[in-house]
């Protein structure tokens, strides 16, 4: 699942990133969302969240339970 849905990510959820110095080599960063930054339903390079663990940047993937 993308994470270019807000319905689709939670609080809690585990979750892949992008950060925003990682965007041109695309590696992805694991974490647990703690908050949903972006405000709009939909956007096309990903919800932003805050992780956990303070890291910032846009969902790429959504991890399954």
């Amino acid at each position: 699942m993308s994470g270019q849905n807000r319905t689709d990510i939670t609080v809690g959820q585990h979750v892949q990133i992008v950060l925003k110095q990682d965007q041109r080599s695309g590696k992805l960063t694991a974490g647990v969302v703690k908050d949903i930054l972006t405000k709009s339903s939909f956007h096309p390079h990903g919800i932003k969240v805050r992780l956990q663990d303070g890291q910032v940047g846009r969902v790429k993937e959504i991890e399954k339970a």
